[in-house]
């Protein structure tokens, strides 16, 4: 059954209306092009958001794990401050990610080299 504007899956229930319309039309796409519910709805909007707001997460905050010397940090993305520091990459993502989940951002996290490892809540 294809979604609408009155009938949507509720992950798109506090989304823009210009981003919940794409939204829909993505997903729809999708689950016509074989996709399940459960794939299609984490692209539609994550394609969504990139849609209208760019490629700029939508203004939501973007927060970067990475390593500093000996310890882990968590700083916002474009900032030199530390938010967390700890001594371990595991104790600080216990710390970070209830914080970025309050603070609706989306979460980078680096390996030691620099690489990025893994983005998380971009959708």
């Amino acid at each position: 059954m294809p979604w609408n504007n009155q009938d949507y899956p509720d992950s798109f229930k506090n989304l823009d209306d210009p981003v919940r319309e794409k939204a829909i039309d993505i997903a729809n796409a999708l689950v016509r092009d074989g996709y399940e519910d459960s794939r299609a709805i984490p692209i539609a909007l994550d394609r969504a958001r990139e849609y209208v707001h760019g490629d700029d997460d939508g203004g939501r905050p973007v927060y970067e794990v990475r390593e500093d010397g000996e310890e882990w940090v968590l700083r916002k993305k474009g900032s030199d401050r530390a938010i967390l520091r700890e001594d371990t990459k595991d104790d600080l993502l216990d710390k970070a990610k209830p914080r970025i989940n309050d603070e609706n951002g989306v979460l980078k996290i680096y390996k030691g080299d620099g690489e990025l490892e893994d983005t998380l809540y971009e959708g």
